[in-house]
């Protein structure tokens, strides 16, 4: 299935043909069809991408030993290395799956955090970041990055905004001091065939207001499912960036816009298999205690709302707990 007649391609450069309201109007379609998109023109630099994805591939090309160094503290917090098969994405969505095939490294917000006075709470958020020693300009390259994104997340919530005709500015209260996590992926090769339930990364939605990717590899594997059940390759490299919504902008938008379930399958063939995958993806979630609830303009009259309120933090740690291993 061809994925360009699903997934559009939008220009954020601000120029003639390109201009707030019909980018706006663009984010709008694409979020009520499939909640996916490719972005150009973002401003992201190339050297500031490249650099990240660098020191991403070095740290998960060095022994188990030294990635362990700096794993999760504790399986309720959410920062550091988590080693292969430690996950299982698709149990967020209550399946029992198989374990993912992948393993990763993230961070969160490298500013103050909020300090919950819930005891689990304080785990999930107030947890420092790790850094690894090596490589070297690890820590520099993935913090540039994380700023980058947390910029362009900020524009994407104002065109959000603008595309829902609602105020510029109406989602700036909520995001003053987000939880964001920026998570590099890396899907090892495999020397054989896993069993067919088994995924790189299990079907689920992504939890968050949006989620900005950038892939690398000799392979793809990332697919969403439309609304007819039927799953479509998602395709983009860099500098091209994909983005998806996630369940908190569905809950916004009372389903006026889709948080699709995707997965990161398996290559059928052989060669395939044995090829390395990475990406880069930046979770945008609002303040620790932002409370969402439907936006008046998304709710027909006399109807109730679709999802009770919920805080964001809380949201957030309950759907990362349901996945952990």
């Amino acid at each position: 299935m061809d994925s360009n007649r699903f997934i559009p391609k939008i220009n954020l450069q601000p120029q003639k043909g390109h201009s707030v309201a019909s980018q706006a109007a663009a984010i709008r379609v694409a979020c009520e069809e499939t909640g996916f998109f490719v972005i150009t023109g973002h401003g992201i630099p190339t050297a500031v991408m490249e650099a990240c994805r660098d020191a991403a591939i070095h740290f998960f090309d060095q022994p188990i030993a030294e990635k362990e160094r700096v794993q999760q503290r504790t399986p309720g917090s959410p920062y550091g290395f988590s080693p292969m098969a430690r996950e299982a994405l698709a149990r967020s969505r209550g399946c029992d799956t198989l374990p993912d095939l992948k393993e990763s490294f993230s961070i969160g917000p490298p500013g103050p955090r909020p300090q919950p006075i819930n005891h689990d709470e304080a785990i999930f958020a107030a947890t420092p970041n790790r850094w690894p020693d090596a490589p070297a300009n690890f820590r520099a390259a993935v913090e540039a990055y994380y700023r980058a994104m947390n910029g362009l997340a900020e524009t994407l919530m104002r065109r959000f905004a603008t595309a829902l005709d609602l105020p510029e500015i109406f989602f700036l209260p909520f995001i003053r001091h987000p939880i964001s996590a920026l998570r590099a992926n890396h899907y090892p090769p495999l020397a054989s065939a896993p069993p067919a339930a088994q995924l790189r990364a299990g079907a689920h939605s992504d939890y968050g207001t949006l989620t900005i990717l950038m892939q690398s590899g000799a392979v793809e594997g990332l697919e969403i499912q439309n609304r007819n059940g039927d799953w479509i390759p998602v395709t983009g490299e860099a500098p091209d960036l994909i983005v998806n919504i996630g369940d908190l902008m569905a809950r916004w938008t009372n389903n006026r816009w889709v948080s699709s379930v995707h997965r990161v399958v398996v290559p059928n063939d052989a060669h395939s298999r044995q090829q390395w995958r990475l990406s880069l993806a930046y979770f945008h979630q609002p303040d620790w205690d932002a409370e969402i609830r439907c936006i008046p303009s998304c709710l027909p009259d006399e109807e109730e709302p679709i999802y009770p309120p919920i805080r964001s933090g809380r949201y957030l740690m309950e759907k990362f707990h349901s996945t952990v291993l």
